[in-house]
């Protein structure tokens, strides 16, 4: 087959994601595969959930997982994400695809073989991305990019069928941990033909989703028993059984180590601001180059990417609340 190069193939690229929509003209909502490392620590529960259980903003068919430094291995990841699956009432409906535990530069060379490490979730996002339906599929990775990365390496021409918008790094800071996992999969996407955004973290700062705190006290007081009833329950990470998301959010926040009384949830503001823009601010820049953790800027880079920051704490929290208390499972008509 022969392969468009040039301006032939950036106008095939624009003419495509110009036919595609946002969302559902019939149900307004957003067509979304979340890519997670799900056992981190709890921020991730919390997005899958709120992500979840808010069916009048969004439609969800799978999740895919991937392996960073903490929380194990990859089925510790996947095990998590199936638990709060299972307690938003939609076992069976929304399966989590097992993803990458080695990084981009590992499996790149290998992700046109039979079996490579993260198939299942690679080749399942390159499906979804070429599902008829005239929204872009709305990729939101809150973990490292390694699966993301994959997908567009192995099939370029999901790039126009795909948005991108991913919870990471400290930028114009090193040291971020979703982009220390796996740096060599961020510059592929920041050079890649397709829309980037990133929900920026900046620990230590009021500018990113490391200011969109949960403070344990209002986590205690307003999410026991809220959530679908899950009938079969869950075992809990820390031991318990769980029958409602509420309480087993309630069990992850008590359990964080050194016991915080407040604690950012990175993820979920990502989903957030999908949901609504409204809640952060976000200014277009010139692509930078990441080199070995350090963002080094391209001032006369044609490529821009998009950055969300000034989050909306109490807007976001509050939203998280509302979700809780009046959910609706995706999936719905």
């Amino acid at each position: 087959m022969r392969i468009a190069t040039g301006i032939s193939l950036l106008a095939a690229t624009l003419l495509t994601a110009a036919t595609l929509t946002q969302v559902s003209a019939q149900t307004g909502r957003i067509k979304v595969l979340l890519d997670s490392d799900a056992n981190n620590e709890m921020d991730d529960q919390y997005a899958i959930a709120y992500l979840l259980l808010n069916g009048g903003a969004f439609d969800v068919d799978v999740i895919t997982v991937n392996r960073t430094r903490g929380g194990g291995g990859i089925e510790e990841h996947a095990k998590e994400a199936e638990r709060i699956v299972t307690l938003t009432g939609l076992r069976g409906k929304v399966p989590v695809l097992r993803g990458a535990s080695g990084s981009f530069d590992e499996i790149k060379d290998h992700v046109n073989e039979a079996q490579f490490d993260g198939a299942p979730a690679v080749n399942e996002i390159i499906r979804r991305a070429h599902a008829k339906d005239s929204r872009r599929l709305l990729l939101l990775p809150v973990g490292k990019l390694t699966n993301i990365a994959l997908a567009l390496k192995k099939d370029p021409t999901i790039a126009p069928k795909v948005r991108i918008v991913w919870l990471g790094s400290n930028y114009p800071e090193p040291g971020e941990y979703n982009q220390d996992n796996d740096e060599a999969s961020v510059q592929y996407v920041m050079d890649a033909n397709v829309e980037f955004e990133i929900a920026l973290v900046r620990y230590g700062t009021p500018y990113g989703t490391a200011a969109v705190l949960a403070h344990l006290d209002e986590v205690q007081k307003r999410l026991p028993g809220k959530g679908p009833r899950s009938a079969e329950g869950i075992v809990g990470r820390h031991g318990g059984t769980f029958h409602t998301f509420g309480d087993y959010a309630v069990n992850l926040f008590s359990n964080m180590p050194n016991h915080p009384k407040s604690r950012a949830l990175f993820d979920m503001a990502a989903v957030a601001i999908v949901k609504n823009p409204g809640w952060a601010k976000s200014r277009r820049i010139p692509a930078p180059s990441l080199v070995k953790g350090k963002w080094v800027e391209r001032p006369n880079n044609k490529r821009q990417i998009l950055l969300w920051e000034h989050f909306n704490r109490d807007a976001i929290i509050g939203d998280l609340f509302k979700t809780m208390d009046a959910p609706v499972p995706v999936g719905g008509k």
